[in-house]
């Protein structure tokens, strides 16, 4: 597949394309050779100048990169024998969340079976059609509470990957019950009897990214990003101009660095240089690894200390001290 740049990435597909057409030569003699080490050189100085110090703005065009990895691929690099289920029991499947059962293994020969629900994405706009872009009808927040409660039963974790610019905000959505499909899912969650894991892999847009990711643990990946509000829904209601999107990214404290500084985010997933998308093995087995280390601390919890710990986490978020306001 060929690599996709972002706006902000072009002067490293300017000095790619100059390697890639020196490399193509007929001959390469050597100093073809050396004009193509000076410029690989360039090109990684480039890379670690523009990746150190990206905007908000620029991460969240990382969190959308057309490329970037989805549910279904964590899941599928992550879990073994997954078996999927469908439907709501309600109304009918909604295909822009999968969920089901597999197994993780925690350690050499030991094996737990999980509960496993992802907001799915599409890699083409077919695809995304499909998946109505990630956005879930209500039927998707009940099927993934159907699985959830089959988890507590069966007295299996949950693992909740979260990819999604928000719910869908369509009239039948509506008139099916979109916000009380979600807040039922908000009260669940904080209730379940077994221990959750929430991770942002992607976008983490209002409601519909909470409707999963109420939880014991939230992991986030270093570009992913987590808001009440889309920044360009931000920048339309606040400036009455989405065009200022960019500016809106930096006021809603939406990347991984902000939010784990607020103590909203338990802990960053590191990603390879450039985003998840440059190196989706080694982004997927980061993930797998946080989430076992993760897992491993949740398991030995009784349920009773699991819910207590749960509520203090939602309580304490928003908390300040008066004595620095004086």
């Amino acid at each position: 597949m060929q690599e996709y740049y972002l706006e902000f990435e072009k002067p490293i597909e300017e000095l790619s394309k100059q390697i890639q057409k020196l490399q193509q030569a007929e001959v390469v003699t050597e100093d073809i050779k050396r004009q193509i080490e000076e410029l690989q050189r360039k090109c990684e100085e480039l890379k670690k100048e523009i990746y150190s110090k990206l905007s908000p703005a620029q991460r969240v065009l990382i969190a959308r990169h057309p490329q970037r990895p989805l549910a279904k691929d964590y899941i599928e690099g992550i879990f073994i024998n997954f078996v999927e289920l469908h439907g709501d029991r309600y109304f009918r499947d909604d295909t822009a969340i999968i969920g089901g059962f597999g197994e993780l293994e925690l350690e050499k020969n030991k094996v737990i079976s999980c509960a496993v629900i992802g907001q799915q994405k599409g890699k083409s706009l077919e695809e995304n059609l499909k998946v109505n872009f990630g956005m879930l009808h209500p039927e998707g927040y009940r099927k993934a509470l159907r699985i959830m409660k089959l988890a507590e039963k069966f007295k299996m974790p949950v693992i909740s990957f979260i990819d999604t610019p928000g719910a869908y905000p369509g009239i039948g959505a509506e008139e099916r019950g979109q916000a009380e499909a979600i807040a039922r899912n908000l009260y669940e969650m904080a209730v379940l009897e077994t221990p959750i894991i929430c991770i942002v892999i992607g976008e983490g847009g209002s409601g519909g990214a909470l409707g999963i990711g109420v939880g014991d643990k939230l992991l986030m990946l270093e570009s992913a990003y987590y808001s009440v509000i889309s920044p360009e829904g931000c920048a339309s209601i606040l400036f009455r101009d989405a065009s200022l999107w960019q500016k809106a990214a930096e006021a809603l404290k939406l990347t991984a660095k902000d939010l784990y500084e607020l103590g909203i985010v338990d802990e960053i997933i590191p990603e390879p240089l450039g985003g998840a998308h440059k190196d989706v093995q080694k982004t997927i087995h980061n993930t797998k690894l946080a989430i076992i280390n993760n897992l491993k601390v949740l398991i030995k919890q009784p349920s009773e200390q699991l819910l207590k710990l749960r509520y203090k986490k939602y309580r304490t978020i928003g908390e300040f001290d008066t004595k620095k306001t004086k």
